[in-house]
């Protein structure tokens, strides 16, 4: 008798056939659980995700758990699924949820399980709103469509860091056997154990961020239209129910997009940080409706991307770092408006990561509120602004430049539907002054200085060659010692996140943790550059963030953009030696 007759008639076949290099890479290793949970692609064997792997991992991070909180059974998990599928296989994200689910009940651990599709931000949502020990979110957000994730959320609602991703992957070694029941799900539909939190967060939610409402009537009365696609995700019902929280006109679904379809029918990759390829759907509709500017969230809805018309008529996709800008000063502007006591700044702090714009330092040093750089990824922006509320302070926003923003503090992770209506707010408040984003984002470098942005990678799937390139920026001239130029640019200072190593530090020691497991050297240079050079943890990617920061008052953009280009030409050229390392570059 097999528990999954799909995956069972796989192996099956391949046993028949005596094909041992496929067995291999079903088999010869286990998916590895990390920060982020699990990421991989669904299917046969220990090194996809399918139910057996779902049950084991589950099966660690109860045990983990019950190791780590006595009153587990008194709080609880709560657990939501995106609406991914797999049919070869027979995986789906709300199979896989509803397994979790059925492993902590067998254990008499209470479950909030989602009964439908919910963004990913619910989860850390419903974590703090009810006080639970811990969420779990199956998703592999905007990965290709036969991946499928496991992503975990600490009872202080934001994800997990280390030492937690070593103890739960210990956990799972430990606890590989399926218990009894384990795939008989059926059983928790009766449990008194089994509760629904879908209703309650729904209302709850969207009464939460209507603190981040500021302009009731102009919502009301706004004649601007916008375009909204969900990239066949879980996102069009929950942006719809923002919007109408808000007070504002609900935005045009792009029809071919706005239904869950674990196929990605229409793009290439559902990922909208691509970009035009993946807006094409909404440009049409949006020229069609005569609206003026589109939301774009990821299919598990965290992110948030966005496009507006120019007067030109062309279609201007702004980065995150853009959007960052934007959403920062747009926060900032109205926490001021509605505090009037100026000594309350001192406790007011905005988080972004080290390879994002450092624009909200920008704001921060002019306006006298505190800004903090973390490591890159929400865990640690999540972390941080915990311990900051938790001391009494107040994290307005946090953001990242791969289209991630934290923009109210009942979600300790980046959340693409309150930054979508966030936006909506901003943008019909600024119509109501003549101005577009694209001009008020102008306005903000104006007044804190243009920072300028460019960020790419090459492809290298030889660590190796990796280690090498980095060792070799170690040791530039001599041993032990950094490059001082790169090409005709003044290295002014360097910090190592690999070694521990801040030549700007008094006691030459990083502040920000290190890793010796991954690759990531800053660069600031004479002129105001800073150029980030850093291993991906989940691809085959060296990538590189560089960015000028100008003082406020010079606004010579087209000489700032030159002056960047030519940095990062240097940079390639010098640190990278694509030819030499035989380094694949982007492909535009």
């Amino acid at each position: 008798y097999q528990q999954n007759p799909k995956t069972h008639a796989v192996v099956k076949q391949l046993l028949a056939e005596g094909n041992a290099g496929e067995l291999q890479k079903y088999f010869g290793s286990r998916m590895e659980f990390g920060t982020a949970g699990l990421r991989a692609a669904m299917g046969a064997g220990i090194s996809h995700m399918n139910d057996l792997t779902i049950i084991q991992t589950t099966q660690g991070f109860c045990r983990y758990l019950e190791k780590n909180f006595s009153d587990l059974k008194k709080r609880g998990v709560v657990i939501g699924f995106d609406a991914r599928a797999h049919l070869s296989s027979g995986g789906s994200s709300k199979r896989f949820a509803r397994l979790a689910a059925n492993t902590f009940i067998s254990q008499g651990v209470p479950v909030y399980l989602f009964s439908d599709i919910i963004p990913t931000p619910f989860v850390p949502y419903t974590v703090t709103h009810l006080k639970l020990c811990a969420g779990i979110m199956v998703t592999a957000s905007h990965n290709p469509k036969q991946d499928n994730g496991y992503k975990v959320y600490w009872e202080n609602g934001a994800q997990i860091i280390s030492p937690h991703d070593k103890g739960i992957s210990q956990a799972i070694e430990e606890n590989q056997e399926p218990w009894p029941q384990a795939w008989d799900d059926k059983l928790i539909d009766s449990s008194p154990l089994l509760h629904d939190p879908y209703a309650m967060v729904n209302k709850e939610y969207f009464k939460d961020i209507q603190k981040q409402c500021f302009y009731r009537n102009i919502n009301k009365e706004t004649n601007l239209k916008f375009v909204h696609t969900s990239v066949h995700g879980v996102g069009h019902k929950f942006v719809q129910l923002a919007f109408k929280a808000f007070d504002l006109s609900p935005p045009f679904a792009v029809p071919e997009q706005k239904d869950p379809d674990p196929d990605f029918p229409t793009v290439k990759y559902p990922n909208p940080e691509e970009g035009k390829g993946v807006l094409t759907l909404s440009f049409a509709l949006a020229e069609k409706d005569g609206a003026r500017i589109i939301l774009a969230n990821d299919p598990d809805a965290d992110r948030l991307a966005v496009a507006e018309k120019q007067e030109s008529g062309e279609w201007k996709v702004f980065s995150g770092n853009e959007l960052g800008a934007l959403l920062g000063w747009w926060i900032f502007t109205c926490w001021k408006n509605n505090n009037r006591d100026t000594r309350a700044i001192k406790d007011v702090y905005m988080l972004s990561s080290t390879v994002s714009s450092k624009i909200l330092r920008a704001i921060a040093l002019k306006e006298g509120f505190h800004f903090e750089e973390t490591l890159t990824g929400f865990k640690w922006m999540g972390n941080r602004a915990k311990q900051l509320m938790d001391q009494g302070k107040a994290v307005l926003f946090a953001f990242e430049e791969a289209i991630g923003y934290m923009c109210c503090p009942a979600v300790l992770d980046k959340d693409g539907v309150s930054a979508a209506v966030i936006t909506a707010e901003m943008a019909s408040f600024l119509a109501t002054r003549n101005l577009s984003l694209s001009q008020q984002l102008k306005a903000v470098y104006d007044e804190y200085g243009f920072h300028i942005t460019k960020a790419s990678y090459f492809i290298c799937h030889d660590p190796k060659v990796i280690q090498q390139l980095f060792d070799n920026l170690r040791n530039f001239d001599g041993k032990n010692t950094y490059p001082k130029t790169c090409g005709r640019f003044k290295v002014s200072g360097i910090r190592d996140l690999t070694t521990g190593y801040d030549s700007s530090q008094p006691d030459q020691k990083a502040i920000l943790p290190t890793s010796k497991s991954s690759q990531m050297i800053t660069f600031t240079f004479a002129n105001g550059g800073v150029a980030t050079m850093r291993t991906s943890g989940t691809e085959p990617k060296i990538k590189y963030y560089s960015e000028l920061c100008a003082p406020p008052g010079n606004s010579d953009v087209e000489q700032l953009k030159k002056e960047l280009d030519e940095l990062v030409n240097a940079l390639e050229k010098h640190f990278f030696q694509p030819e030499k390392n035989k380094l694949q570059r982007k492909t535009e």
